[in-house]
């Protein structure tokens, strides 16, 4: 780890679980460097979204990029709100860089409109679909201390939570 990266949290950390709060005028200079430590975090570990709970801040920040290695498009959502969904909905495979490993199909709205501010403080808003869309709902589930895997029936996700923490288990008897 680089000093541009930072700790992903795993499950069943408690701060997984906790909603973030609102990112203050005040907090400016200290969500720009996260910002970009988070977009370090998230193309090192590699992933397409990275929500600030998920490397222990209680910020409401998130970072995607679905561009791809060829053509990267970092997104920074500060304060992002989902406003309208659509009724159509739409299963895609998730994981988690919280949940290492772990992959189940999640049904999820196929498009949502959002809010959120820029870095700058510039109001933005927009409607996103296909893997950004569900990307950009699964970051804003962070902020509010929910996982993909509470989409799933009890039953799948408790074995998958088991798996986990198997999995987990035998890579800190082998570090």
């Amino acid at each position: 780890m680089t000093d541009e990266t930072l700790p992903i949290l795993y499950v069943p950390d408690p701060r997984l679980r906790k909603k973030a709060r609102p990112v203050a005028q005040g907090d400016g200079d200290a969500v720009r460097a996260l910002a970009a430590r988070m977009l370090a975090t998230m193309y090192a570990a590699p992933g397409i979204g990275l929500a600030a709970p998920q490397v222990g801040s209680d910020l409401r920040l998130i970072v995607v990029d679905v561009g791809g290695k060829e053509t990267p498009a970092p997104m920074v959502l500060v304060n992002p709100e989902i406003i309208a969904a659509s009724r159509e909905m739409e299963v895609r495979e998730e994981g988690c860089l919280s949940l290492p490993g772990q992959y189940a199909d999640v049904e999820r709205p196929a498009r949502i409109q959002l809010r959120w501010l820029e870095l700058d403080g510039t109001k933005r808003e927009a409607e996103a679909d296909g893997l950004l869309g569900v990307c950009l709902q699964h970051e804003i589930d962070h902020l509010n201390g929910v996982l993909f895997v509470d989409h799933l029936s009890a039953l799948k996700r408790n074995m998958l939570l088991r798996k986990l923490a198997k999995e987990l288990k035998a890579r800190e008897s082998r570090d």
